[in-house]
């Protein structure tokens, strides 16, 4: 779980992102960014809509998604506000795959290093 100073929990936080950040669309997930100079701490938020299925398929998606930013969240830049997206495909996906969109949209936007997103997937197939 991710602590509560490194979560969105506003809907203005939200709709600042959506604004003003860059986005990274993929077959499952959209990834927006926002890098924030008035804050320090990175912050993160999910939406996931009832389009990727019921209660338990949005809830299983939450959870590997939560788990793969607290994997990585050292990597983000200070001030970063990061939205996950989830599209209807996300709840087939397996946790490998959505690692692999999510840091193949933070590589697209020049945010962390593509050998971490190597040697992640390394441990999973271990």
């Amino acid at each position: 779980m991710l602590p509560r100073e490194h979560r969105l929990r506003r809907s203005q936080d939200f709709s600042l992102v959506f604004r003003k950040g860059k986005r990274f669309g993929a077959k499952r997930l959209v990834v927006h960014l926002y890098i924030d100079t008035e804050t320090h701490a990175e912050r993160v938020g999910f939406v996931v809509s009832k389009a990727v299925g019921n209660a338990v398929a949005r809830n299983l998606v939450k959870r590997r998604l939560r788990a793969i930013v607290a994997r990585h969240r050292d990597q983000l830049p200070g001030g970063a506000m990061l939205v996950i997206r989830a599209l209807p495909g996300a709840a087939d996906a397996a946790f490998g795959d959505l690692e692999v969109e999510v840091l193949g949209g933070l590589k697209r936007f020049g945010r962390i290093q593509s050998e971490s997103g190597s040697s992640a997937n390394a441990e999973d197939r271990q």
